[in-house]
């Protein structure tokens, strides 16, 4: 099975830098293993997502050069699927909600710091502290 690479922009603005080279990088991985390239398009966002700037990522792609299997996956698509599965884990009581913004877990973990350091990911980012209102 050949390795399968991605590309997950949110059509919410113009591609930048940092999204032409993560896309570049991950084609060129594709084209060099004999993989392959998905494109998934992240428009859950529908008060932000346009689909003009959708157009315009395929365009700025294709001026790079690049290509993609189709069908392009649409998140929006497939609510459906993620509902499906979210009410699997719950039945199994695998669904923990938390509804703090980033920002509230950022000063929690910031609090809990000042009694020595809180856990992290390999990644470095705080595991969370688990205390959901």
């Amino acid at each position: 099975m050949p390795p399968v690479f991605r590309f997950a922009p949110s059509p919410n603005g113009h591609l930048h830098l940092g999204h032409a080279y993560s896309a570049l990088l991950n084609f060129e991985r594709a084209r060099e293993t004999g993989g392959l390239l998905l494109l998934r398009i992240e428009d859950v966002d529908a008060t932000r997502c346009r689909p003009e700037f959708e157009a315009a990522i395929y365009e700025d792609l294709a001026w790079l050069g690049m290509a993609w299997e189709t069908p392009v996956r649409r998140q929006s698509e497939h609510l459906a699927d993620y509902r499906a599965a979210l009410d699997k884990l719950s039945a199994l009581g695998l669904v923990y909600p938390a509804f703090e913004s980033r920002a509230e877990i950022a000063k929690s973990v910031s609090v809990r710091e000042a009694d020595g350091p809180w856990p992290r990911d390999p990644d470095g980012a705080p595991l969370y502290p688990g205390n959901a209102k």
